[in-house]
């Protein structure tokens, strides 16, 4: 996921949202340190992700969390 300082965001927007539109999420950074503060996906994108329903293998499938099992944040995010 490509990362964009708030300044790089501001100065390139319409470049941006074409390349959201067309490629994948664009991170932007704040502040020195460039701390990830949001996320832009396109519309479609957006759209897709927000028909899924909770519970929908209910019943169906099932899981089990090993007590050695190690995820950072970050990658939970990313998969």
């Amino acid at each position: 996921m490509k990362t964009l300082a708030v300044g790089e965001f501001k100065t390139h927007f319409s470049a941006v949202l074409s390349e959201i539109e067309t490629g994948g999420p664009v991170a932007v950074g704040f502040g020195k340190s460039k701390r990830k503060v949001a996320v832009l996906v396109s519309y479609r994108q957006y759209c897709q992700s927000a028909v899924r329903k909770l519970g929908l293998l209910k019943g169906q499938a099932s899981y089990r969390v090993h007590g050695d099992f190690a995820l950072s944040d970050e990658d939970m995010l990313r998969s």
